[in-house]
């Protein structure tokens, strides 16, 4: 986990709490807002896994009934140091509905190639063929170059012709098609989620 200093924030703001943004760290999904004071954090780096301090239930931690904890990838600070970005992995839901996130389908739909490279990174570490079932289409893709870069370019090409004959619902589709190929592409390559974020921020720059 990236060094954290408590020392870098400032409690008294908000009466000895401050913000915590609970972020899923590989699909970039927000997960929850809660608030945390010292002895949360303390307790946060000492276990590795998320803490905070309510108004009603005082200290507790996430997920110590439900399961549904969250381990710290890591944790920043924001510039006035009243508030603090959790990104964290995710054993379950975060929302006490049973919703992945507090903030619902919308902050399912901002993040969805996140959530679909999260996808595509899970049926690379599941092969069905190693316990005696057929591999996924995925596994296929990242295991063949020439199907993968070939299933690409017919992708591309039936999102250009569906573009040039104006039809919206096939384009989408088909744009959908070419995302999915193209985020296995990006991993048979190497190229993370974050990589893509990073350029995408330095480009907008």
């Amino acid at each position: 986990m990236i060094p954290f200093n408590l020392d870098d924030l400032d409690f008294t703001k908000g009466n000895g709490l401050v913000t915590i943004v609970a972020q899923d760290a590989r699909t970039g999904v927000v997960l929850m807002v809660a608030h945390a004071d010292r002895e949360a954090l303390e307790r946060t780096l000492a276990t590795g896994e998320m803490h905070y301090r309510s108004r009603t239930r005082g200290l507790w931690h996430k997920g110590a009934t439900s399961g549904n904890v969250q381990r710290v990838v890591s944790l920043s600070p924001d510039c006035d140091g009243d508030a603090v970005l959790a990104r964290v992995a995710p054993a379950g839901p975060a929302c006490h509905t049973g919703s992945v996130s507090c903030f619902g389908d919308a902050a399912l739909a901002a993040e969805a190639f996140g959530a679909l490279a999260a996808r595509i990174a899970g049926r690379a570490a599941d092969d069905p063929a190693a316990h005696g079932g057929a591999p996924s289409y995925t596994r296929r893709l990242l295991g063949d170059r020439n199907l993968r870069l070939k299933k690409l370019g017919e992708e591309a090409t039936e999102l250009a012709v569906a573009c040039a004959d104006g039809d919206a619902a096939r384009a989408v589709e088909e744009g959908v098609d070419l995302i999915y190929h193209a985020l296995v592409a990006l991993r048979a390559a190497g190229v993370t989620m974050d990589d893509v974020r990073r350029v995408v921020e330095e480009r907008g720059k």
